[in-house]
């Protein structure tokens, strides 16, 4: 009542009582809303319906992921202790009893979380809907269910042990499947936005209802809230998991959360590549946006439980055999659950040009191309390969599958594009095969010609492997070490391999490398410099990889055919793991984690990409322009630190004499020079190669400094630069 007060002073109309029966999108996106009091036109509408939620998103044939729970809390009366006090407690959460406790008035209020055993789901309304005309009714409380944690309350807290229990509620709150509420514009839907599934109630509604109007108004988001999207969730949610969730989420609310945390009930859903009968008995499986996805596999003998932890647990070891897998060899993943969009039309370039940062591949090519907000940030980043004229594969993270196609459909509509938008994520496995021998097994696979000279890096062709249609494209998210001719200055302690970092600690700094792998030309200590000086070095094995784009239902046969011809290369599985440690060492940004709407791709290190000079007047282009001229106030950095067992895994705080100065967005455990590292954001001013600073990890301050990127060059790279030393010898 205190927000409609302040919204009616600030000129809006409130209309109460007023049953909405049913909504009615038009041509040009507006609504027509039907209430007992007649319509009302709106440009867009926002369901922030509470449990009623579902109710309204079925009216236009959606059914939101939320499910009723009933939650009790427990007033006492005046406790003269607390009466006695000359401030306000603070509220407080006891994570091993399960419950929270602040004060009211002068007494106390407490509300326990049943174990997922106990609690109890509003089922009817899950089968039935809402009661007609239910307000602000209450369920009968169930003192019984809820004892063990009252008791726990009264040992932490012993003034409650005295105190009369005045009031017990038990009301209806919604839950999501990760308990997390749904914030934002709903994708399939013209100007229809959520704000649904609200675990925790009032203490959201004003920061909520400002993100939202900020959005509305200027055409993205204040900040980035990627993880309350509405358009996390799809048809994969069925009511089934949606409740399996939900009973698991209110169970755990009050547990400690790990790193790399996995929750299982529910699982899986319908979402299941065609490998996942083949692998889920040889590895530890991640949900990704409702697939199963392998992040590390096991050989007979090691520890195949799920051991959650903040340090390194009983994957770490398996990891690094992974790594090494694809390091020294070749590797198969499964990454079916990327996002994948075909868009054609006569329209179809005109569109992505608008859309995208980087120009338009050739036809037979790919790229890596990013939309932007109207202010300049990274709103998603796609791979834009161009298979037939004005016809286009768009591939993104699982996670942002809804979320960059409801962008480039709104896009599509604005303009009054002619294009077709087909989402056939659902549709395609993805098979990844990637390390040294990638192309000797699989040309073992067909006829096409896969050398470098007809199958370049970033091209894309049909062709046919073992017989099964697939669409090829040169890729991949890993690397392998460090060959190059470029000019390194290699420091003290680099472990096994040459370490890219321009300063050093001590000019007698011993040069080592892997010996199996690698070979120096010379290797000098130029004048003026603390540092050995690598001019010369080659390496045996390089990065290569493909992804093999094919039917769903081919995805076994695809497997068994390229793990067969792959016997001979001591070919093997890996998963997403070690693909975050080959990604991190290759300096790959990640969305989500080094771009989101928080950040601008200059400050992302993305400028390659970033076409300013091109026609197209691209979305965020002239805002971008302008960031430049005014130039940036922080830069992404990549760097490494010495640690024990523990290793970053993102958001940790960046010290510098004292003061918090930056954040680390990812991190891992670098198998190749046997460090932690992470890409972080700091001043402008601290981000020079070689700068010292510190990362918090659990509490400690580590030492880290920051290296030149990337600490693992890309195949294009090295053959790039391999020409050129040939040609300047010759």
């Amino acid at each position: 009542m205190a927000l409609a007060a302040g919204a009616r002073k600030y000129g809006a109309l409130l209309k109460y009582p007023a049953l909405v029966t049913s909504l009615k999108s038009r041509s040009d996106g507006t609504w027509d809303v039907e209430t007992p009091q007649g319509s009302m036109r709106a440009n867009r509408i926002v369901n922030a319906a509470g449990f009623w939620a579902r109710e309204v998103g079925k009216m236009i044939g959606l059914e939101h992921p939320l499910i009723p729970v009933q939650h009790q809390y427990v007033v006492t009366s005046t406790i003269p202790e607390v009466k006695a006090l000359k401030r306000e407690l603070p509220v407080l959460r006891d994570l091993e009893g399960s419950y929270y406790l602040r004060q009211e008035r002068d007494g106390l209020l407490f509300g326990p979380y049943e174990s997922q055993e106990k609690m109890k789901v509003q089922d009817s309304w899950v089968t039935s809907g809402v009661p007609p005309g239910f307000g602000k009714e209450l369920f009968q409380s169930d003192l019984d269910r809820i004892m063990e944690h009252v008791e726990a309350a009264m040992e932490m807290v012993p003034v409650l042990k005295k105190a009369d229990i005045i009031n017990v509620v038990n009301g209806p709150i919604t839950y999501s499947p990760d308990i997390l509420p749904m914030v934002g514009p709903h994708q399939g839907v013209r100007n229809y936005w959520v704000a649904i599934g609200f675990g925790y109630g009032i203490i959201h509604a004003g920061g909520v209802g400002k993100y939202l109007s900020d959005w509305i108004l200027h055409g993205e988001p204040p900040f980035d809230l990627i993880e309350l999207d509405p358009n996390r969730y799809g048809k994969w949610t069925t009511t089934q998991y949606t409740e399996a969730k939900a009973r698991e989420s209110y169970g755990f609310n009050n547990i400690v959360g790990y790193p790399k945390e996995e929750r299982f009930a529910g699982r899986p859903t319908e979402r299941v590549s065609g490998l996942y009968k083949t692998l889920e008995s040889k590895c530890s499986m991640g949900f990704h946006a409702g697939w199963e996805q392998p992040h590390w596999f096991y050989k007979p003998g090691q520890d195949t439980q799920y051991r959650p932890s903040f340090r390194r647990t009983n994957w770490f070891e398996p990891v690094g055999s992974e790594y090494k897998q694809v390091m020294q060899r070749v590797g198969v993943i499964d990454l079916s659950p990327f996002g994948k969009f075909n868009i054609k039309g006569q329209d179809s370039i005109r569109l992505l040009d608008h859309l995208f940062a980087n120009v338009i591949p050739k036809v037979g090519f790919t790229n890596i191309s990013h939309m932007l907000t109207p202010k300049g940030r990274v709103y998603a980043e796609l791979t834009v390969s161009h298979q037939s004229p004005g016809e286009f594969l768009l591939i993104t993270g699982s996670g942002s599958e809804l979320h960059d196609l409801r962008w480039i459909e709104e896009a599509a509509v604005k303009g009054g594009y002619d294009v077709e938008i087909k989402n056939i994520t659902d549709e395609l496995g993805v098979l990844g095969v990637a390390g040294p021998h990638a192309r000797k097994v699989l040309q073992k696979l067909t006829p096409e010609d896969l050398s470098d000279d007809a199958f370049k890096f970033l091209q894309t062709k049909s062709l046919k492997i073992s017989n099964i249609p697939v669409t090829a494209i040169r890729i991949s998210y890993t690397d392998l070490l460090v060959p190059s001719v470029k000019e390194y200055f290699v420091p003290k302690n680099s472990l096994n391999h040459v370490v890219v970092s321009w300063k050093s600690t001590s000019p007698s700094a011993p040069v080592m490398v892997n010996k199996e792998n690698t070979q120096f030309e010379r290797c000098v200590r130029p004048s003026g410099h603390s540092s050995y000086h690598v001019v010369s070095c080659g390496l045996i094995s390089g990065e290569l990889g493909w992804e093999l784009y094919h039917r769903r239902e081919d995805s076994e046969a695809l497997y068994d055919a390229v793990m067969n011809a792959g016997q001979e290369e001591g070919i093997d599985n890996f998963g997403t793991y070690a693909m975050n440690a080959l990604r991190l060492e290759k300096a790959f940004r990640a969305w989500g984690s080094e771009m989101n709407c928080d950040t601008n791709p200059l400050e992302a290190g993305l400028e390659y990409f970033v076409k300013l000079n091109k026609p197209a007047d691209f979305i965020g282009k002239q805002a971008l322009k302008q960031i430049k001229a005014k130039g940036l106030k922080r830069r992404l950095v990549c760097l490494t630190l010495a640690t024990d067992d523990v290793d970053p895994e993102g958001n940790e705080s960046i010290w510098y004499h004292g003061k918090v100065v930056g954040n680390t967005t990812s991190g891992s455990y670098s198998y190749s020079v046997q460090k932690s590292l992470a890409f972080a954001y700091v001043p402008v001013e601290l981000s020079e190669v070689g700068q010292e600073v510190e990362v918090e990890l659990l509490g400690r301050n580590y030492p880290a400094v920051i290296i030149q990127e990337p600490l693992v060059l890309t195949e294009p790279t090295r053959n790039r630069l391999q020409k050129k030393d040939r040609k300047n010898k010759t």
